[in-house]
């Protein structure tokens, strides 16, 4: 069993995750409001504003039941601490670093590392994980990369996410190594 806590649970649930960075507290209601009117019950509010984690903890507060609300750009322990105190769904990091690994196992909460290269996803393998954010993926041979990989780590699942669009999100979605895919197309 993967030590990441049932994220591949989360990610078949949801297949298009929504990345989000939000500036305006006053916009996560219509934020959400939006999502669920397209039928994405899913959010990964990225902590790239100075009020990500208050945007964070309303999404929580006001989401339907179903919705999950996930956090993204974690860069360290402390971000990690956060989370835990506000029960996210789940957490996703750009790349992984000891500190940030050992602050997602200990938290029992879903998480998604992200990683670009071969030593990056066998480096998470040797940690028992099964499954990553693949990032950036337009910069790490977009769909190209995630067939070799495929060939490669065939036990190994991604969630792409960078450089996709409405344009290219499908053709992911049809690779049998694609769990899902995270954009800020969604919303535009």
């Amino acid at each position: 069993m993967s030590k990441q806590f049932n994220i591949r649970e989360v990610l078949s649930k949801h297949t298009i995750i929504p990345v989000v960075n939000i500036t305006d507290i006053n916009k996560v209601e219509s934020i959400i409001e939006t999502l669920t009117n397209q039928s994405i019950n899913c959010i990964e509010i990225t902590l790239r504003s100075d009020i990500a984690f208050e945007a964070i903890a309303k999404a929580i507060s006001i989401k339907p039941k179903e919705f999950k609300v996930g956090v993204g750009t974690i860069v360290n322990a402390k971000q990690v601490s956060k989370c835990i105190a506000l029960n996210v769904d789940f957490m996703v990091s750009p790349g992984i670093s000891n500190e940030v690994a050992s602050a997602f196992e200990k938290s029992k909460i879903p998480f998604l590392p992200g990683v670009m290269t071969p030593s990056e996803i066998i480096s998470g393998i040797e940690k028992g994980w099964d499954t990553f954010k693949l990032f950036p993926f337009n910069l790490a041979g977009g769909i190209k990369a995630l067939k070799t990989y495929g060939g490669v780590f065939n036990q190994i699942k991604f969630c792409p996410t960078g450089g996709l669009s409405e344009n290219n999100y499908e053709e992911c979605l049809a690779l049998n190594n694609v769990i899902s895919v995270g954009g800020s197309w969604v919303l535009k």
